[in-house]
Formats: structure tokens, C-alpha cells, sequence
């Protein structure tokens, strides 16, 4: 590249080193390190309740499912239906510990880290094993055999004693270094903890995108006769990619569980994973800010819909509920204008302003 790194117009790779950086300019680097100490400065300066700060958490969680969901579906093409199963998967591997030893043992509310690589383990197991059908079918069997799964699933903890049929398993509050986390500080201790493996995981992902293994899902994707005539197993692919999903979704599991100090099948129902798939679609699917931007747009949709039915609620005195019509009704109406008008989801938006930079102070 040229001397100067800070803007791309009139700059050029000579190597495919210079290529695959992460980033391509000063610039590009600049903003980044300023977006991520604006997200952790920012709840030094301005206090939220306790309501908000869990929105923000939910949002920061469903980022790293997602963070699989796109690996699966949109980077390897393979649709999935059943993304809350392994992200219950995840939680209840907490909660078989929490039952087994207790809810306040030391493994459970100390070793926390370990708990969450662990859950985030079984979660790639299981998605390994659900993937395996994927070495055989594809398209729309594929996404039958995950809806499979999902169903199993919850059949399954609503059918065991030892997960009390699908209700609560609490989880005890953990200790950090100043002592155990109290209930005052519980949110915001959780928003660093999870941001914290956001961007580990983000850094995670990008990274592999930029490996032979990252390009493998790709080339899978768009030609999987073509990935095997140049030397990739297709099958295998598929598979690692179903385990990786697994584990990002393990991994949120833990952090679910960890958050609301307890396990419930409601939190991981068929609903639950096509929430999940609107968010990589309204994001944008095969994007890494589309990992981001999709869930916080569907978490801020929510918000304001229960806000607009509370306001209609005084205007129209009826007996119906205006939150529980309004909001299927605002989800597919989201995800079909998106489809229809911008497939690429917001993350596109995201590209064409980046586009913009790369050619100012040219317009062409």
C-alpha cells in the first residue's frame, strides 16, 4: 500500500497479506478503538435501571448466538432452525451442575469461567452431532432435521424430573474479586463480563473468516461440487460448522443463565430460534456488523412496541392486549420489508457508508 494508511482512495494491495488485515486503514482502526471505549466508558457517565441495563445485556447475548448463527447460516449456507436448542443446550449444562451440586457450590459461583468454556463445549458436541445429517442432505432437510432438534429438545427438558419439567433451575450468584456480585451491580457486572467475550469472540471470528477454514464455509456455500473438486471435504465442513455454531450458542446459554440466576425452557422455545434467524437476517446474514446491528434493532423494535401499546392502551380502553397483538405482528412485518427491500440487511447500510469513505474525496 501507499504511504499514506489513512484513507483507501489511491491505495493498493501488492500481497494478499496486506489483503486480509483487519484493517484496512488507520481510519478504519481509529473508529473501532473509539466505538469500543465509548462501549465501555459510556455506564460510567450515564446510570440506567436495572430494566434497561438487562435490555442492553439480552442485546450484548444474542450477539454472541448469533455470532453462530451467521457462521452456519450465513457463511456456510446452512439454514437452522433449531439455534435456541443449542443456546438452551449451553444453559442447561449450568443448570445439571446446579442441580448436582448446588446452587451456591463453589465450581458453580467461582469457577464461573470454566462453567461457560464448558457449556460452551457441550454445545459444540451437541451441534457436531446435529450436524451430521448435514454430510447427507441439505436445503430444506437440513432445516427440517434442526427443527427436529428443537423439538426433541423441548420435550425433553419438559419431560424430566431433574430439570423439574422445563421450570426454573436457579443458579447462585458468583464472586469476583471484591466478593460475591450483589443485586445492585449484577447487571452491570454482567454488561463487562459479556462485552468482554463479544469482542474476543468477534476478534474470534474474524480471524477465522480470514483462515483457509473460514474460506472453506464460503466456498461450501457457493459451490459445494466445486469446494470438492479443488480439495475440501464438504461433509466435514459442514460439521465443523454446526460445532462452532454449537459453541456460540453454548456460550450465550451460560451467560442467559448466569444473568437471570436460572434456567427455564420458555427462554429457549421454537420462537425463541426464529427470533434468533430474524436478527442474522435483519442484520444481515454472512456479515460480522450484521451480528451486531441485527439484534439491537430487533431488541429496540420490541422496546418501542411495548411502549406504542402502553400509549394506545389509554386511548383505546378495550379488553384486548395491544402488546401481545402488536408484536408478531411488528416482527413479521420487519422481517418480510427486509427481505423484500433490503436482503443484505442493515449491515449493507453499514457498507455503503464505508464504501463512501473509501472513495472520499472522489464521488466515483
Amino acid at each position: 500500500m501507499s504511504a499514506n494508511r489513512w484513507f483507501a482512495t489511491g491505495n493498493f494491495f501488492s500481497t494478499y497479506k496486506e489483503e486480509q488485515r483487519i484493517f484496512q486503514t488507520n481510519l478504519d482502526r481509529m473508529v473501532f478503538v473509539l466505538f469500543l471505549t465509548a462501549l465501555f466508558v459510556w455506564p460510567l457517565f450515564f446510570k440506567l435501571s436495572n430494566k434497561y441495563m438487562l435490555v442492553i445485556d439480552n442485546i450484548l447475548i444474542a450477539v454472541v448466538a448469533v455470532y453462530g448463527l451467521n457462521l452456519v447460516t450465513g457463511y456456510a449456507g446452512l439454514i437452522s432452525i433449531g439455534h435456541a436448542a443449542f443456546v438452551g443446550v449451553g444453559a442447561y449444562t449450568l443448570a445439571t451442575f446446579s442441580q448436582l451440586l448446588g446452587d451456591r457450590h463453589v465450581v458453580i459461583t467461582h469457577a464461573w469461567p470454566l462453567m461457560i468454556l464448558l457449556s460452551g463445549g457441550m454445545g459444540a458436541a451437541f451441534g457436531a452431532f446435529v450436524g451430521l445429517p448435514a454430510m447427507r442432505i441439505k436445503h430444506l432437510y437440513l432445516a427440517i432435521a434442526t427443527l427436529s432438534f428443537q423439538m426433541i429438545f423441548q420435550w425433553v427438558i419438559n419431560s424430566m424430573r431433574f430439570f423439574d419439567q422445563g421450570q426454573t433451575v436457579y443458579v447462585g450468584r458468583i464472586y469476583w474479586l471484591t466478593g460475591m456480585v450483589g443485586r445492585k451491580e449484577h447487571y452491570f457486572f454482567w454488561y463487562y463480563v459479556i462485552l468482554v467475550i463479544v469482542v474476543l469472540l468477534g476478534f474470534g471470528v474474524r480471524n477465522l473468516m480470514r483462515t483457509r477454514y473460514g474460506r472453506c464455509l464460503i466456498a461450501v456455500r457457493d459451490n459445494d461440487r466445486a469446494a470438492d473438486a479443488m480439495g475440501m471435504h464438504p461433509g466435514l465442513t459442514k460439521v465443523y460448522a454446526f460445532a462452532l455454531a454449537g459453541f456460540f450458542a453454548g456460550v450465550a446459554g451460560a451467560l442467559h443463565a448466569y444473568l437471570y440466576r436460572g434456567v427455564g425452557i420458555e427462554s429457549f422455545t421454537l420462537h425463541q430460534s426464529i427470533t434468533y434467524l430474524a436478527m442474522a437476517i435483519v442484520g444481515g446474514l454472512g456479515t460480522l456488523p450484521g451480528a451486531f446491528l441485527g439484534p439491537a434493532a430487533i431488541y429496540m423494535l420490541e422496546l418501542q412496541v411495548e411502549h406504542l401499546a402502553e400509549y394506545a392502551g389509554t386511548i383505546f380502553t378495550g379488553t384486548m392486549n395491544l402488546a401481545t397483538a402488536l408484536k408478531p405482528l411488528t416482527f413479521g412485518l420487519v422481517i418480510v420489508l427486509f427481505l423484500m427491500f433490503e436482503p443484505r440487511g442493515i449491515a449493507n447500510w453499514w457498507r455503503i457508508v464505508r464504501s463512501y469513505t473509501k472513495l472520499w474525496p472522489f464521488r466515483y
